[in-house]
């Protein structure tokens, strides 16, 4: 997989979650939060990260410093998907569906925040397991790397796109 630069793209975030962490010590307990955040180009490039700081935002710069290292490439084709696909991450498992023009983002809160920051303007999603944050985002993330256009599958394989698609 490529390194891709995020200094080059014009990167929006969002804030998916905010949580506070509590670290009982002996002196009382320690507070300090978590902040899982998504960023993306809207135009096929996505990634997430997590920061963790005693105050909000301290970890929400940490979280978004983390996310654009974990950058991928979306392959789209018009507005949605190539083909279906799920994606898998600890017990959190979301099935993505492409979708025909005008359809819009079928998706519930995390799983959407990645998919309108991707770029995808159409499609059906379903979340199968756990609805954790953090492993609804991460399978989502999963799922959208395992995509593949026609054009790679026919050079995968040596042959035209005009052999694949019959």
């Amino acid at each position: 997989m490529q390194k891709i630069d995020a200094g080059t793209l014009d990167l929006k975030e969002k804030v998916v979650k905010i949580g506070r962490v509590t670290k009982v010590v002996k002196g009382g307990r320690n507070f300090r939060f978590s902040a899982l955040v998504v960023v993306g180009d809207e135009n096929g490039y996505i990634g997430s990260g997590i920061g963790k700081a005693t105050e909000i935002p301290d970890a929400i710069r940490k979280g978004i410093d983390d996310a654009k290292k974990n950058l991928i490439k979306v392959p789209m084709v018009d507005t949605t998907i190539p083909h279906e696909a799920i994606g898998e991450y600890g017990a959190g498992k979301v099935l993505l569906k492409p979708a025909g023009q005008g359809t819009g983002v079928i998706a519930g809160g995390p799983v959407r925040a990645v998919l309108e920051l991707a770029g995808i303007r159409d499609i059906r999603t379903k979340s199968l397991g756990s609805n954790n944050p953090i492993n609804m985002v991460n399978a989502t993330l999963q799922a959208l790397s395992q995509l593949k256009t026609v054009e790679d599958v026919a050079r995968l394989r040596g042959k035209t796109v005009e052999e694949i698609l019959g």
